[in-house]
């Protein structure tokens, strides 16, 4: 027994399902990978002094930036059709964001992801949404 306008329903599901449908929800979703990049760059260079006048950042605030690696370092990489990941490439970025048995964490990953995430959500839904009512 089928429901009035089924046919419609199925014909809307088909295009949903479709490489477009898959490469729009995929580039959203690099897009919140670059958005945490984003983000976790600009706290490192908030506030920052490099060369003769460096200091160190407090205990669990973002490290200060100092010769750039650390900020060159970061990436957001697509992982596959549908996710994508951000990444802390530079040797030192994990012991700055844990902190080690001799230096309190300076987070700069975890806070940026924290701080966006529910802009990311609501982009993706967004989008979402609006390619459902395209594809209607």
């Amino acid at each position: 027994m089928g429901f009035k306008g089924a046919d419609k329903h199925i014909a809307r599901l088909r295009k949903l399902s479709s490489q477009r449908v898959v490469a729009l929800a995929g580039a959203v979703v690099f897009e919140g990978a670059d958005t945490i990049r984003a983000e976790a760059f600009r706290s490192i260079s908030a506030g920052s002094i490099s060369g003769a006048g460096h200091q160190a950042s407090a205990p669990g605030d973002a490290p200060n930036r100092e010769f750039g690696d650390l900020q060159a370092g970061l990436k957001a990489v697509k992982t596959g059709a549908l996710t994508a990941e951000f990444r802390a490439e530079a040797p030192h970025s994990k012991p700055l964001e844990f902190g080690t048995s001799k230096m309190a964490a300076r987070p700069f990953a975890r806070p940026a992801r924290d701080k966006k995430i529910k802009e990311i959500r609501a982009d993706y839904v967004e989008k979402m949404n609006k390619l459902v009512k395209a594809s209607g």
